[in-house]
């Protein structure tokens, strides 16, 4: 078979190979070949990701950019997943390395979100098969070492009448390496200005080819250290430093690591309690000092602690890898191909230790016991109670400082892909056909230290008296319980006792740690099984050429479990509570495709052909589906491709979806009825139910929110929904491609893209839920009763309970443009490659309910609940080469956000300085016209720079830097995809690094 040049099919191939990739340093990769004028070349049939149809022609009706091998080796992002997160269309990552409070399985592994509906809505193939997910439906691309890599396709288009459900918002297509002759090995070593982040990278990979196949298999270790949140001023103070201001919202707490207590005086309508700090060691309430807290924004505020200090930034990670690939003719027209994939990755994140405050857990909401020798005004004080006070048990807090919350991910990686295939040929056409078996299997293992036994709790803080050889003892004079030491023999605790005295009994002690702190670990595990075969070919000809087709059927088998630690299931751990995951789902698929050309070199079409799919699903869970696509290509001119395409798509709920158990989470939420940011305060809906004045309670210093995204004080439940029905997706693109004539090297891509999603399964948050009920003025999510409901304290008005779960609800729509511009050319001073690529969001919806009404604008907005969501991406690199020398400049661009006030202009809120409110009066339709105070934050510019030299004995030595002039974007008080005040999917200071390769 013979495929004719043009103008227009080198533009594209070069696109394909150079231009199309959004990454942020753009290597020069060479195009193909071909013999243009001088004839015909004959080329092999390839599968483009997006269709099973083996073909000559790479131009096809569906955007699909390629990350080359050489894009990989010439930019300074080390893994596959820092590589994809800088694509113009992907969204704010998931589940980011800068949050280090999220837990679960999904922890410590890197996911990618095209167009920003959602990591589980982008389906990652590896060799065109399913990468294995977690019960969330996440699939990590992390696990899949950079080394492997030949180059990554991504299809900018709905595709699950090719491959099934999940591909609504594209497809990320991972080829590895194969059919290596001789052997290389790299090397990488980066970090932070700060002296930080400490980033290796060593691989080797080794390759046999012969007359009867080949053998490639490679090994990779990387290691990323953690970067601390001490380290980096928008986790430490959220302002630059110079900068007038307060700290970060949130950032101050007042469950500190020296403790306070309160106790009843006795006083008849007494304004309330006092608060004790106990920075001493006494044992009598005579002499302690007052909380000082009021003016914890003052430099002399002692009774705040900052948990930033003992917390990470970015999470550490460790990862080792093998893979091999083979592929063995057994006859010449019989083949079978394996790929064998071997990870395990570790993660590491630390918070400050738990916030103990002794109200809130139902064993120890006594406080400390009024018998327990260290109570101040119980029993045993050791002064004379004040005028009016009798003994008492009192409540405390105290966070653990001297143990920290640790977590400790494992996740190991088993992947098996094995098939045979061939071709034959029935007269003069050729038929492929394959025939194979997937197995991925991910095993977890989450270890997590920090949390305290509130059962262990109660009895260390309940009675004990000083014994007959001056140790302090669980138990009474009476009753006494034996002593001892370790996990399981009660040691009596002092929560008053600061950090810093290493006193017996103190949180410091060992005896004390080992009783009331037990390591917690949580097991996961999932596995994909897919059986599948596969014919293609061609059955007749058409004026434009051979109809194609393809055929196929898959039964794939998905089956989880998550296991939180023992004592997380039962309550008595202030880890946070949860039941177990469990279950699974099977599915069997038909699906058949048609390549229709129609015309072809004839005036007014170049080329007019049509492409046509449909895959009928059908799930042992839900029952079946039928999703179809339709795409055209047409080519009035040689120069110029117009394209497009319709398809629908489906997701299926996930087993977490469908068989998650409840968990408990201290979520981070902003009430509308709060006086000093809520969007609805002083609304009728909001004095309905809370009083006049109303603030929201908050673990922060004086138990209120320091501003927007707050964590609650008492945990909040999330669930999941049996009843879960799959989400449905309709997308539309519609593209030029033209290379012109008068520039020779220049090509320019515009493609218009649309999707929406119909039945969403809609991940619910407080946020969201309290908006909807007191913002949008939806009744129905008002309901204490319902599955998604929330009940506020009679007397404060505060919510002290809530409950929600996914479910199907309303819509999501995007819209928007892609608009590529490449441009090669050679001059006297070398190559030059120019790339300038961008990703324009002109609409993106979310409706989280059936009802009628407008729905929330996400686009240019930032939240805690949903993440940010950039108008505007854009990567331009410059790519030059002479000789030896190489060098390239890539530039990052992210359009402005918009994100709720950081307090809003009251008179005391000015005075302090701390109002961060560019527009106070800002209205949208999606508040019905109510006024919803914004913060504008600006668009941010990070620009990146490698030089390399290719060294005379088959080697390659590459310095640069990422973020080169240490850009920082301005603090995000709405927290998106972080656990800080500064969007996640930001650089976090200048990044500088060393490559070197050695081929063999």
């Amino acid at each position: 078979m013979t495929l004719k040049t043009s103008p227009l099919r080198d533009a594209i191939t070069f696109a394909l190979a150079v231009g199309t990739t959004a990454v942020a340093s753009i290597g020069v990769a060479s195009a193909q070949e071909t013999t243009g004028d001088q004839g015909a070349t004959t080329l092999d049939r390839i599968e483009v990701t997006g269709s099973r149809i083996r073909q000559v022609d790479i131009e096809t009706a569906a955007p699909v950019l390629q990350i080359t091998r050489d894009n990989i080796e010439e930019q300074g992002f080390s893994s596959v997943a820092d590589i994809l997160q800088n694509i113009t269309a992907v969204g704010s990552p998931a589940i980011s390395r800068t949050s280090p409070l999220s837990s679960g399985e999904a922890v410590g592994g890197q996911y990618i979100d095209l167009r920003n509906l959602g990591p589980n809505r982008t389906l990652i193939l590896v060799n065109g098969k399913r990468l294995g997910i977690t019960n969330d439906g996440l699939q990590d691309v992390a696990s899949i070492p950079a080394s492997m890599v030949e180059r990554i396709e991504v299809l900018k288009d709905g595709a699950s009448t090719i491959y099934g459900s999940d591909a609504i918002a594209g497809v990320v297509n991972i080829i590895t390496r194969k059919n290596f002759e001789g052997a290389e090995a790299n090397a990488y070593f980066g970090q932070y200005g700060e002296g930080d982040g400490t980033r290796q990278v060593y691989d080797f990979l080794l390759g046999f080819t012969g007359d009867r196949g080949s053998l490639t298999a490679g090994i990779e270790y990387s290691k990323e250290d953690p970067v601390w949140a001490r380290d980096r001023w928008f986790a430490i103070d959220r302002f630059p430093t110079g900068e007038k201001s307060a700290p970060r919202p949130g950032g101050l707490s007042g469950t500190t690591q020296w403790g306070r207590f309160s106790y009843d005086t006795g006083a008849v309508n007494a304004a309330g309690a006092p608060v004790f700090a106990n920075r001493t060691l006494r044992r009598d309430v005579a002499g302690l000092d007052p909380r000082n807290f009021a003016s914890y924004r003052a430099p002399n505020a002692t009774d705040t602690s900052n948990p930033s200090e003992a917390s990470t930034v970015y999470s550490g990670v460790e990862r080792k890898s093998i893979f091999v690939n083979g592929i063995f003719d057994i006859t010449d027209s019989v083949a079978f191909n394996t790929d064998i994939l071997y990870t395990d990755r570790e993660s590491f994140a630390q918070n400050a230790g738990y916030p103990f405050q002794s109200a809130n857990f139902a064993l120890s909401e006594g406080g400390l016991s009024a018998d327990s020798y260290f109570n101040p005004v119980g029993n045993q004080a050791t002064g004379t109670l004040p005028p009016g006070v009798e003994p008492q048990d009192i409540q405390y807090v105290r966070r653990g400082w001297e143990v920290p919350r640790e977590v400790r991910n494992s996740l190991t990686t088993y992947r098996f892909s094995g098939a045979f295939s061939g071709s034959f040929e029935i007269g003069e056409r050729f038929f492929d056909w394959d025939a194979g078996y997937l197995y991925n299997q991910n095993k977890g293992v989450q270890i997590s230290t920090g949390n305290l036994n509130t059962l262990a709790v109660q009895q260390a803080t309940g009675p004990s008296f000083l014994n007959a050889q001056g140790v302090v003892q669980c138990g009474t004079p009476d009753a006494p319980i034996q002593l001892g030491s370790g996990a399981g023999q009660c040691t009596p605790w002092n929560p008053l006792i600061p950090l810093g005295y290493n006193a017996p009994n103190s949180l410091a002690d060992p005896n004390v740690q080992a009783y009331l702190y037990l390591p917690g670990q949580a097991l996961s595990e999932t596995t994909t099984d897919v059986y599948y075969a596969n014919l293609s070919g061609s059955l007749f000809s058409l004026p434009g050429g051979d109809l194609g087709f393809a055929v196929g059927v898959e039964h794939r088998k998905e089956d989880g479990f998550f296991s939180p630690d023992a004592l997380a299931q039962t309550g008595i751990s202030t880890d946070l509570a949860a039941g177990p995951t469990g279950g699974g789902y099977s599915l069997d698929e038909i699906y058949g495709e048609l390549q229709i050309p129609l015309l072809a070199d004839v005036v007014g079409a170049r080329e007019l052909s049509l492409s046509l799919a449909t895959r009928y699903s059908d799930y042992d869970t839900f029952g079946d589906t039928t999703n179809s696509k339709f795409g055209f290509k047409w080519k009035p001119i040689d120069q110029l491709l117009v394209r497009g395409t319709w398809a629908e798509g489906f997701r299926a709920p996930t087993v977490a979806d469908l068989y998650g158990g409840s968990s408990q989470t201290f979520a981070f939420y902003t009430d509308p009825c709060d006086v000093s940011f809520g969007s609805a305060a002083g609304s009728a809906a909001c004095l309905a139910d809370v009083p006049v004045g109303f603030r929201q309670p908050a673990n922060d210093p004086d138990g209120l929110a320091d501003g927007p995204g707050s964590q609650t004080p008492t945990p909040f439940v999330s669930g999941s929904n049996p009843e879960l029905l799959p989400e449905t997706s309709e997308s539309k693109t519609l593209g030029l491609v033209w290379s012109p004539t008068f520039a020779d090297g220049l090509n320019l891509a515009l493609d218009w893209w649309n999707i929406r999603i119909e039945n969403t399964i809609v991940a619910d948050s407080p946020t969201a839920i309290l908006d909807d009920c007191y913002v949008r003025g939806i009744t129905s999510r008002c309901d204490e009763l319902g599955a998604d409901g929330f009940t506020r304290d009679p007397v404060t008005g505060g919510v002290n309970s809530m409950t929600f779960a996914s479910r199907n609800a309303g819509y999501q729509e995007t819209e928007g443009f892609d608009f590529d511009v490449t441009y090669r050319f050679e001059s006297q001073w070398g190559r030059f490659n120019v790339a300038w690529l961008n990703t324009y969001v002109s609409k993106n919806e979310l409706k989280s309910d059936d009802l009628e009404g407008v729905p929330t604008q996400l686009n240019g907005t930032a939240s805690d609940a949903l993440g940010a969501f950039f108008r505007v991406r854009s990567n331009a690199s410059l790519t030059w080469d002479s000789g030896p020398w190489g060098a390239t400049w890539g530039v990052r661009y992210y359009s402005g956000l918009r994100e709720p006030c950081f307090f809003t202009a009251t008179a005391a809120n000015v005075a302090a300085d701390i109002v961060r409110c560019s527009r106070p009066d800002f209205a949208a339709p999606d508040t019905q016209g109510a006024i919803t105070p914004q913060n504008e934050l600006g668009s941010n510019t990070f620009h990146d720079v490698q030089v390399r030299w290719n060294a005379p004995w088959n080697a390659t030595v590459a310095i640069g830097a990422n973020n080169v002039f240490e850009h920082y974007a301005a603090p995000a008080y709405s927290t998106p995809n972080s656990g800080y005040s500064y969007y996640g999917g930001f650089d976090i200071g200048r990044f500088v690094y060393l490559k070197y390769q050695q081929r063999f």
